[in-house]
């Protein structure tokens, strides 16, 4: 006999509907509102010569990002799990740092450093430079878990260093490397900080300034629309992957591998690291001390501490409203399951895949047109939130609620607690470290976001990502600094924090 399913709260359900209608109706109306003039109008504004060479662009940019990340990322991993280099706890804990950055902070930096470097040439090496943890991270955690043996079976049947890597240790971590780089990939399209403050022209900066610069949005709403359809397309992609797994041929657990000897090598790959941490840490910080040192004479103390205050409120807000939303489709989905319980987690990380000013972009057309009280007032902001970061909530909600065993929720009720009781005392209460964890994330990832929040935010309201922006945009790196340097310092402690219980539980 099949079990019989259990019934799924109502509340449950609600909520989760609600979730799921929130989360796509930003895109939604985004499509209609590109089609309001009809075809003509979105055929004219998809075959411009214009539109085509900013496709290629952003496309472009995202491929250079990726293969860079994709050598950065690998090698990084390979030489602080599997060889002798020397000082790999430091290694280890650097070369995840850059993840802490925010890409038009380090633009902001280099370009205060170089300004001749603006153009494609410095929004690849800034954006390389900020992304490349999203391979490095998830590679370093497959080869730890690679069998050993498999290498040690291709040695005996005489293969030579380099073959072994390459062709037994590496593969083992293909998925992980691919799903790295589709990251990577969506990161790079859809970035409008770095490739605005690098003057570098992609479909966000084109986005931006069309919605800026014209009374007539309908190209605006096109161009999201392309925007948003490349971006499901790498999902789509990053779907379809495969999970793929590690063979393990040894029984029992799975033993240390033996550190590969570098040899002669051993030093040059110190400096190779070396040249990469001063290009992704090093710069930015040489580049905001000289600044501090310019532009704290001149500095608004009072503006400042309010940027920051308003930054710690907006994304204390958006991070508990955001996990509020996610409550019930991460407990549908850990404890029930259904069809739609899937179907709001895949609308949700939909969302998450699409560009912040897409987002941003739709929900301004709909608060213009249909949400005229809310548009530009916190309300309308938090809920940009809500659909671009619900996926990490969700996420942060399920794992917890799904590692408290059901059996302690029956043993409660037999004790004689009620429902909500069992659920309060018992459920969240095990859960609760998981789900403050991932509003932690949730809350980093808010403090970070610069076009929904410009686009949204309001008026006379600032935080210090906005503020950056706006010294930035008109040259004014000295007064830029102190928001740069109040960005990093808010973010590096929980971060690495973040990154290192991360790495240690895989």
């Amino acid at each position: 006999m099949r079990p019989r399913r259990r019934r799924v709260p109502i509340a449950l359900s609600f909520g989760a509907v609600v979730a799921g209608v929130s989360v796509l109706l930003p895109v939604v109306y985004l499509v209609i509102r590109a089609g309001e003039r009809g075809w003509d109008t979105v055929e004219a504004t998809l075959m411009r010569g214009r539109t085509l060479e900013l496709v290629l662009r952003s496309v472009g940019m995202a491929a250079a990002v990726t293969a860079a990340s994709l050598v950065i990322g690998i090698g990084g991993a390979w030489l602080v799990t599997r060889t002798d280099l020397p000082w790999k706890p430091l290694w280890r804990v650097l070369l995840a740092l850059p993840l802490a950055m925010p890409s038009y902070v380090a633009a902001w930096a280099w370009i205060g450093v170089r300004p001749d470097l603006a153009g494609p040439v410095g929004a690849w090496v800034v954006l390389t430079s900020v992304s490349y943890p999203y391979v490095y991270l998830p590679v370093a955690a497959a080869l730890r878990r690679v069998d050993p043996s498999l290498e040690d079976a291709a040695r005996s049947l005489g293969r030579r260093p380099w073959q072994v890597v390459l062709g037994v240790t590496l593969r083992q971590t293909r998925t992980a490397a691919v799903g790295g780089a589709l990251l990577v990939g969506l990161y790079a399209l859809s970035d409008f900080g770095a490739v605005s403050i690098m003057r570098f022209e992609s479909l966000t900066h084109a986005l931006y300034r069309s919605y800026r610069a014209s009374f007539d949005r309908t190209p605006a709403a096109v161009l999201g629309c392309v925007l948003a359809a490349l971006a499901v397309v790498i999902l789509v992609v990053q779907h379809r992957r495969g999970t793929g797994s590690v063979a393990k041929v040894s029984g029992g657990a799975i033993r240390s591998a033996t550190p590969v000897s570098l040899g002669r090598w051993r030093w040059p790959s110190v400096a190779l690291l070396a040249g990469l941490m001063a290009a992704s840490l090093g710069v930015p910080a040489w580049s905001l001390l000289y600044w501090l040192q310019r532009g704290t004479s001149t500095t608004s103390w009072s503006r400042l501490t309010d940027a920051v205050v308003t930054t710690a409120w907006v994304a204390a807000a958006g991070a508990v409203v955001t996990v509020l939303v996610a409550l019930p489709v991460g407990i549908l989905s850990a404890r029930y399951g259904g069809r739609l319980s899937q179907w709001v987690t895949t609308a949700a990380y939909t969302s998450h895949s699409l560009p912040g000013i897409v987002v941003a972009l739709s929900l301004v057309f709909f608060g213009i047109r249909f949400a005229t009280p809310f548009y530009q007032r916190t309300p309308m902001l938090l809920f940009a939130y809500v659909v671009l970061f619900l996926s990490l909530a969700i996420a942060g909600v399920h794992n917890s609620i799904a590692q408290s065993p059901p059996a302690l929720d029956e043993m409660a009720r037999c004790l004689g607690r009620s429902t909500l009781a069992t659920w309060v005392q018992v459920t969240m209460r095990l859960a609760a470290p998981g789900i403050g964890a991932g509003t932690l994330l949730v809350f980093l990832t808010i403090m970070k976001e610069l076009p929904a929040t410009l686009l949204l935010r309001p008026i006379g309201v600032d935080t210090l990502a906005t503020r950056l922006w706006g010294y930035t945009d008109s040259a004014s790196y000295a007064a830029a600094a102190p928001y740069a340097a109040a960005i990093v310092l808010l973010a590096a402690v929980p971060t690495t924090a973040l990154t290192g219980a991360w790495m240690e539980r895989r």
